[in-house]
């Protein structure tokens, strides 16, 4: 639709309701595939493979947690197909015209440290096949900067760089990179696990690791109970969902190009349920067997294919994890940061402009790598901080505004969405408090117990939703003219 006299504060053609909807259920399909499909995604699901103790563990707890994940995908799915709106604009209706950039600005910092991290993950896995070389391993081993080897901050630079090259052209072209980016790993993974299982001379689900190599390997992920206890499956799954937390705000981002709602449903459901248990099933597949042929439990991918004695193999590997992690920071974190940067400064910031301020940032955070240590810890921390604002948003939408929004005020000035002073304060005092019992206890105090901050997000989605919903009763939204949609 068009957006007839819209503010300039408001309204930029990158920020404008998507006139171009020719995305099908392949490309929503796809931007799983470039989510899941990358080193990172692989680290977590082999770790989160360990806490289960049994591959029936593991798949019971990643499957239904995979559901949960597709229903929470169509909920911010749907409302963006409908609206053909980013997530920043959509943010408009629940927190105020100035109040979104709130949400925006925790959406862009959260996809800034993924971007950095995965674009970390992407420069290990060259680093691993470079330094088969006897001159780049001593290279590796005795030149040093900014706190890492020169060798990994040189392939940091250029994963940085490439990343910059795919998103030049805009969204059209972010569809198609992802569109064979995605499947492309699927095909390395395969590759991995079938060498791997050859190797070993077997095929088995039992992975035979001692449960004291489990204890060790999965300390630091701040779960009460032993690998295989029901505790430790519900952080599984606790940590399998907030992995996503981030793309639960902002997947309307990609669902505002889809052709109808049927397309985003579709591609949910293969992209999430389906994929997310296959990929999964091959992680650990490939976990097991590389603890039978190397008698190490084998985390990282590229650990694995370096150990490979064949160059083509290593290469065919290092290079697909390297391609598909840079579709996921390009999808997850590169698009979402530069909507939401664009969104405070509509008039100044593009949608490029703002993707390469948040690459810049994510250069200048590596020195420091905020994303090292256990990945099952960085995805719960990282996460909670956007459970409350998920929580207020779904609340709104659909209990609120009953799916009802008037596309046309979220960029106007003096619409209904103005609320007080371009703040709707329900929202904004929905997020503190979700955000004191998400984030803020949890991570900087010792007041909750350990097990908390594992379900971190859960608390701010429920508590920050509840609270929005009964300040909303005491201080009722305008009710919205006929014509909303």
């Amino acid at each position: 639709m068009e957006v007839r006299n819209p503010s300039p504060a408001l309204y930029n053609e990158d920020l404008a309701p998507a006139r171009q909807r020719n995305w099908g259920p392949f490309s929503i399909f796809n931007v799983w595939t470039s989510d899941v499909h990358s080193l990172w995604g692989y680290y977590l699901a082999a770790s989160l493979f360990l806490l289960c103790g049994s591959f029936a563990n593991f798949l019971l707890a990643i499957g239904l947690s995979s559901l949960v994940i597709f229903l929470l995908m169509n909920l911010i799915g749907w409302a963006g197909e409908k609206t053909g709106v980013p997530y920043p604009v959509l943010a408009r209706a629940s927190f105020g015209i100035w109040g979104a950039n709130l949400p925006a600005i925790v959406r862009a910092i959260v996809a800034i440290f993924w971007y950095g991290a995965q674009t970390a993950a992407a420069s290990s896995a060259l680093v691993a096949l470079l330094v088969r070389n006897d001159a780049l391993l001593h290279f590796h081993q005795s030149s040093h900067m900014l706190g890492h080897s020169s060798l990994e901050v040189i392939c940091y630079l250029i994963m940085w760089g490439l990343q910059l090259l795919i998103i030049q052209r805009g969204m059209e072209t972010v569809r198609k990179f992802q569109d064979w980016a995605g499947p492309a790993v699927w095909l390395a993974m395969l590759v991995l696990a079938i060498g791997l299982v050859v190797k070993a001379g077997n095929f088995s689900l039992e992975h035979g690791i001692p449960m004291d190599l489990l204890l060790e390997k999965t300390r630091d992920a701040g779960v009460n109970g032993e690998p295989g206890s029901f505790w430790a499956l519900m952080a599984v799954g606790a940590t399998w969902i907030t992995y996503f937390a981030a793309l639960y705000l902002n997947f309307c981002d990609f669902s505002r190009y889809a052709r109808d709602r049927a397309a985003v449903t579709k591609g949910n459901l293969w992209g999430l349920p389906v994929n997310l248990i296959a990929f999964s099933f091959v992680a650990g597949i490939t976990t097991i067997a590389a603890f039978q042929v190397y008698g190490e439990v084998l985390l990282h991918p590229e650990q694995i294919s370096a150990k490979f004695d064949s160059w083509f193999l290593a290469l065919l590997a290092a290079m697909t994890f390297a391609v598909a992690t840079l579709g996921i920071n390009v999808v997850a974190n590169f698009v979402s940061s530069a909507f939401d940067i664009s969104n405070v400064f509509p008039r100044q910031i593009s949608f490029k402009r703002g993707g390469y301020i948040a690459a810049v940032i994510a250069l200048v955070l590596y020195p420091f790598a905020p994303w090292d240590g256990s990945a099952a810890h960085f995805v719960n921390a990282i996460g909670a901080t956007m459970g409350p604002l998920l929580g207020i948003i779904v609340i709104d939408y659909y209990l609120i505004a009953r799916g009802r929004v008037n596309v046309e005020a979220l960029y106007q000035e003096e619409g209904e969405y103005r609320y007080q002073g371009g703040w709707n304060i329900n929202a904004l005092a929905a997020t503190i408090v979700g955000s004191i019992f998400s984030t803020i206890l949890p991570n900087f105090t010792s007041l909750l117990p350990a097990w908390w901050g594992t379900y971190g997000w859960f608390f701010g989605v429920f508590i920050g939703g509840v609270v929005y919903y009964v300040l909303s009763l005491v201080q009722p939204r305008v009710a919205l003219p006929a014509g909303a949609r």
